[in-house]
């Protein structure tokens, strides 16, 4: 569907009607921790009464030079569009045509060089909002195609004629986007390839985001693969960002491709005509996000993870805008590194070093997506694998992988809250990702799809025999056999060594777990990858019982490596019978939570 209407007043979508779903969770695999208070703050009015509702307004004509574009970032009072008699402009806002990056006059007026096929758009100032059209999608952007997309599958962009006389951009004062407390909500692969997916999406964790009210200021950011390469399906999305509760900004992944674009300039216009730009950034109290797109590709190769030239030039000069005293949040599909595919140069940036020289001296933090696992990976963590390809040695800032909220592509068998389990290839569950900001201080939150914000754990024992289980059904990934008592323990298996295991999703690098046995002193376990230079550890040894037991019987990846797994051998004289450990773990923010698991040791 093409969605630039370049010759109408206002550059804006009509979506569907969305309704949220209610649902209750039961049947889940693991066990609940114990509960804890979400952040709080203030409540927000209600976003469907309150939501600047509008579009990007395009004045028509023919600009007199085709080689420049012109236009006025203006406070619009009225809520309407446009600038009227008494709407003043704004200064110091920040425009560009994802090259070249200007900031307005004193009367909010711009300038920029105009070239075939860039995307015009407005950086959202603190204290400002952008429109946001019927399905909550931000409005803030102008694509320039005067011939419009060459022919592909699923449309493109519609031919914009001319450059226009203007293009101006109405922004509404907000105290949500002044306040220095924001609650900025990333989306990491919605990936839906038929319209049940769309439901299991709707069911799972849009029906969370549309019962939250704590993040209408900064909103949310999906990062990518936003549907599984049938670009029909966006309006399905777009209907399900109806439901949201706050405005909602997209960026590309690999499977938002147009596949059949026989040139690379042209492989994202299907997503650029629904979503908006491939790139862009916008601003909520003392946040600064910078939405990358890190998807390269050229017709009849493989996608790689890359910035080109354009987009780096763009980025350099993006955040030479930035004051000093700002939080630096930078999503991207493809994160810049990553645990799951750290030897893998495809699915990690290129340019990840350049990046790192860009941001130097900056509080920053990084969000990606694309590997449908979880990853808090903190300054200072290094691996082989970043090591020989990018010649990293150490993290500069937290890197965070944000989860998918597809999970491991809604595989796995079906739960009573309408979606599949979807186990991820670390035992992650699905669900979105929270970066809760003060100033420029953030902690991140993981809220697991159908959850309170209190469950992060699941526990489960890993014994000889659930090894020896493991390595007979690897090969019958989906079919094989459950394993039976995963809760029992023999002498045998104490003999061979047994674990607890405690799969920490949001754990990282200066996490602790402790576990107390039957009430007994809490004991430290120990995290198996300590993410100090070495590669993966990889194998049944390695792996997530818990996860691998739904995995194996119902289908999806396989955990068997993880950085957020820790473990604690049982003694070999525990005593026959029942016996209960309670497992505490705390988090780098000093935030706790409890679970506790029963076995029994049998003679």
């Amino acid at each position: 569907m093409n969605t630039n209407p370049s010759r109408s007043l206002l550059h804006r979508r009509t979506g569907l009607a969305a309704t949220a779903v209610a649902i209750a969770v039961s049947g889940a695999a693991l066990v609940p921790a114990a509960a804890t208070a979400a952040p709080g703050g203030p409540k927000a009015a209600p976003w469907a009464e309150t939501a600047y509702r509008g579009g990007v307004h395009v004045v028509e004509g023919t600009g007199e030079n085709q080689d420049v574009l012109d236009g006025t970032v203006f406070a619009d009072k009225n809520q309407n569009s446009v600038q009227d008699r008494n709407e003043q402009g704004l200064a110091g806002v920040t425009v560009s045509n994802g090259r070249d990056v200007t900031t307005t006059d004193s009367h909010g007026r711009y300038e920029l060089p105009a070239f075939d096929n860039m995307t015009v758009f407005v950086t959202q100032p603190r204290g400002y909002q952008v429109p946001v059209d019927e399905d909550n999608v931000a409005q803030f952007f102008y694509h320039h195609l005067p011939e419009g997309s060459p022919e592909l599958r699923y449309g493109g962009i519609a031919p914009t004629g001319a450059l226009p006389d203007e293009v101006n951009f109405p922004l509404a004062k907000s105290q949500l986007t002044q306040s220095p407390e924001q609650h900025c909500v990333i989306g990491g692969d919605i990936q839906t390839y038929n319209l049940d997916e769309v439901e299991y999406a709707r069911a799972g964790a849009f029906a969370d985001l549309a019962a939250r009210t704590d993040y209408a200021g900064c909103g949310v950011t999906f990062i990518g693969d936003v549907v599984g390469d049938d670009l029909s399906l966006y309006p399905q999305t777009r209907e399900l960002a109806g439901m949201l509760n706050g405005p909602a900004r997209f960026l590309p992944g690999n499977h938002d491709l147009d596949l059949d674009a026989t040139t690379s300039e042209h492989t994202f216009d299907t997503f650029r005509a629904n979503l908006g730009p491939e790139y862009y950034s916008y601003d909520a109290g003392k946040v600064h996000v910078v939405a990358l797109n890190t998807v390269e590709y050229r017709a009849g190769t493989a996608y790689t993870g890359a910035l080109d030239d354009q987009q780096l030039e763009w980025l350099r000069n993006d955040i030479a805008q930035v004051p000093e005293d700002r939080l630096i949040v930078l999503a991207a599909h493809i994160p810049l590194l990553d645990y799951a595919d750290q030897g893998e140069g495809r699915h990690q940036v290129a340019q990840v070093r350049e990046i790192y020289d860009i941001l130097q001296g900056r509080e920053a933090v990084a969000v990606g997506g694309h590997t449908h696992s979880l990853e808090n990976l903190r300054e200072g963590d290094s691996l082989a694998g970043w090591s020989q390809l990018f010649g990293v040695e150490g993290l500069p800032f937290t890197h965070i992988t944000s989860g998918a909220i597809s999970g491991d592509w809604f595989s796995g068998r079906q739960l009573d809250g309408g979606y599949p389990t979807a186990l991820q290839r670390d035992g992650g569950v699905p669900g979105v990702l929270t970066l809760d900001v003060k100033n420029a201080t953030f902690q991140e939150r993981f809220t697991v799809r159908g959850e309170d914000d209190a469950h992060q754990m699941a526990l489960g024992l890993n014994t000889p025999r659930y090894r020896e289980w493991y390595a007979a059904n690897l090969a019958n990934r989906g079919s094989a056999p459950a394993f039976e008592n995963p809760l029992a323990v023999s002498r045998e298996d104490l003999a061979g060594g047994t674990w607890l295991t405690t799969n920490f999703w949001l754990g990282s690098t200066g996490s602790t777990v402790k576990v107390a046995l039957d009430g007994g002193q809490a004991v430290e376990a120990v995290r198996t990858q300590q993410m100090q230079g070495e590669g993966q550890l990889v194998g049944a040894e390695w792996s997530d019982p818990a996860a691998v037991q739904e995995q194996l019987v119902h289908g999806g990846s396989i955990a068997d490596r993880s950085m957020h797994l820790w473990r604690l051998e049982l003694p070999a004289d525990l005593a026959a019978g029942e016996h209960t450990a309670e497992v505490t773990a705390t988090d780098v923010h000093g935030r706790t939570f409890t679970e506790t698991i029963t076995f029994e040791i049998t003679e």
